[in-house]
């Protein structure tokens, strides 16, 4: 049962009870309380205080009563902040566990809240396109969709070597980057193409499988965009299949819309000219994120996963 306080109604009442001198014991049975609670009330009463004397040292003592708040040492808060600034959530700080900080992940978001930290690295909140959204843009119609895939490779969701991958679009639609996700490491990969046609998607993913192990991936699954038209050429000549989505079906490549929307957070935004850039600058945005430890993956790095799925012959390869 649930315990209440006496409210100001209630304390009037005693307090008349108490001058007409009736006994503890019927004022209990009067207002429907314990003796004990009652009698605390009179107790207070008999030294010459009144009932709102009684109610103000209530909320005086009310005011000290619950858990008080925690303050964090100030090694713990400079950890902290040097995390924050590396894009690393308060989440990821606490399952980590590299230092221990003596607060759970949900007082540290509350810390965030109450702007003890910078919270410009928070995910983001609400939708990125509102209820109805139509896309626009043009789409290939000759493709082979995700019925095909889940018959030719049934041990997709847990097999390493599957990717995602998309183009994100720099500022006035003139430039855009390549970007990929190994399903299970969740390892980013970003190319930079010299434009955003078929033939400049086709030119720089071709470039960058000669530059890595042979049948290391075994897929790629992309949106249905135009660029990525001359996808038979590119499955052809790197045997590596290739799916396609359903139009506007982003939910069947979640992993590689997230992680676009980090790599605009890290440093691609939308208003960026990425003909400005050149693959280097590119590649550190994905090696930030690659190195932030994330909670699905038990708090490991993307890295640290994907570099334990390849051998050492594969490895010396890509380095």
């Amino acid at each position: 049962m649930t315990y209440t306080h006496l409210t100001t109604e209630e304390l009037v009442m005693i307090e008349a009870y108490f001058h007409q001198q009736i006994s503890v014991m019927k004022i209990a049975a009067y207002i429907g309380r314990s003796r004990q609670t009652i009698h605390n009330v009179i107790t207070f009463l008999r030294k010459g205080y009144t009932a709102l004397d009684y109610f103000k040292q209530y909320q005086k003592n009310k005011k000290r009563c619950g858990r008080r708040p925690i303050a964090l040492p100030n090694d713990q808060q400079a950890y902290i902040q040097k995390k924050v600034a590396q894009g690393w959530t308060p989440d990821v700080i606490i399952g980590r566990g590299e230092k221990v900080i003596a607060c759970s992940s949900r007082t540290l978001y509350r810390q965030f809240k109450q702007g003890l930290f910078d919270q410009k690295t928070l995910p983001m909140k609400g939708k990125r396109k509102p209820n109805g959204h139509k896309e626009k843009r043009g789409k290939q119609v000759f493709k082979r969709d995700l019925s095909e895939r889940s018959t030719d490779f049934p041990c997709f969701k847990e097999e390493f070597g599957h990717l995602e991958g998309d183009t994100i679009v720099g500022a006035h639609h003139q430039s855009a980057i390549i970007t990929l996700v190994e399903r299970l490491s969740k390892a980013i990969i970003t190319l930079k193409p010299n434009g955003r046609k078929a033939q400049d998607i086709e030119a720089t993913i071709n470039n960058w499988f000669q530059c890595i192990p042979r049948n290391l991936f075994k897929l790629i699954t992309f949106d249905c965009g135009k660029e990525f038209s001359n996808w038979k050429s590119i499955s052809h000549q790197n045997d590596v299949a290739i799916y396609f989505a359903d139009p506007g079906t982003p939910s069947q490549r979640a992993l590689n819309e997230h992680s676009n929307g980090l790599l605009r957070k890290d440093g691609l935004p939308k208003e960026m000219d990425f003909n400005q850039v050149d693959q280097s600058f590119v590649s550190a945005v994905a090696s930030l994120r690659n190195r932030i430890p994330r909670k699905s993956l038990d708090y490991q790095t993307p890295l640290e996963v994907f570099l334990s799925y390849i051998n050492e012959k594969q490895l010396s390869s890509l380095i």
